[in-house]
């Protein structure tokens, strides 16, 4: 069976762009807009993987990621933070927050491929 990832970025063509590659590579993929959604989704959906965009409108990736760690349903749930802005606070408040891996944007598909392979392997 496929590892089922979630993808949650609030650019349709970055969830597209992710969903061919992540097909591509043999994974089930599911694409929403947004925190809310992202949190429906994984309450609905078994995911065994989310990868999540940090700026996002009314529920960012942040909180989105807070809240995703205090549910116990999806506490271990591996997350892999996407965003444009790479610097060390964004990347220091992802990991304090219990992200498992910080993708910058322009993402190299190869690269992205690999960190879930591995996240999985973990």
């Amino acid at each position: 069976m496929p590892a089922r990832v979630l993808i949650v970025d609030d650019e349709p063509e970055i969830g597209r762009i992710l969903g061919v590659i992540l097909r591509g590579a043999g994974f089930e993929v599911a694409a929403v807009d947004g925190g809310r959604a992202a949190l429906e989704h994984l309450a609905a959906s078994a995911t065994d993987l989310v990868l999540l965009d940090v700026t996002m409108p009314e529920l960012d990736g942040f909180e989105t990621l807070r809240r995703i760690r205090e549910s116990p349903a999806t506490a271990r749930l591996p997350v892999l933070m996407l965003t444009a802005n790479a610097g060390a606070a964004d990347r220091a408040r992802a990991e304090s927050l219990g992200a498992d891996d910080f993708i910058a944007k322009p993402f190299d598909p190869a690269d992205v491929v690999a960190r879930i392979h591995a996240r999985l392997r973990a």
